[in-house]
């Protein structure tokens, strides 16, 4: 459940999350679609748990939305993203052709995607 913060909180709250450099291989990898944990987990590299705990801190503020499927979580960025989250994802994918890692990830993830560890694509 997303914590209900007042608009300079959320905005707070929006830089804390993006400070984080796996937090942002993250978003950068629900930029292009929905994403179950296992490829995200497969591209970053850090393991199961360290993969969750990201995920989790994403959705208690908000910037990711999970669905349930089966035993599977899909993550995505959410549907109706509030103007400052909006604007700073607008940023991040403005900024993301000039880190190296931004692009092997995506490429990474292009390779995996079609494998069968989870939910068929969207």
């Amino acid at each position: 459940m997303a914590v209900k913060q007042s608009s300079s909180e959320q905005v707070v709250a929006i830089y804390k999350c993006l400070c984080d450099f796996k937090r942002l291989r993250i978003l950068n990898l629900l930029r292009v679609g929905p994403q179950c944990v296992c490829h995200i987990e497969k591209v970053l590299g850090i393991g199961s748990v360290r993969t969750s705990q990201q995920l989790a801190y994403l959705r208690r503020h908000a910037m990711v939305e999970v669905e349930v499927r089966g035993t599977w979580r899909v993550y995505a960025l959410p549907a109706k993203p509030g103007p400052a989250l909006a604007a700073n994802l607008a940023c991040l994918q403005d900024c993301i052709f000039e880190g190296k890692i931004f692009r092997d990830d995506l490429a990474r993830l292009h390779k995996i995607r079609n494998t069968r560890c989870g939910p068929k694509p969207l």
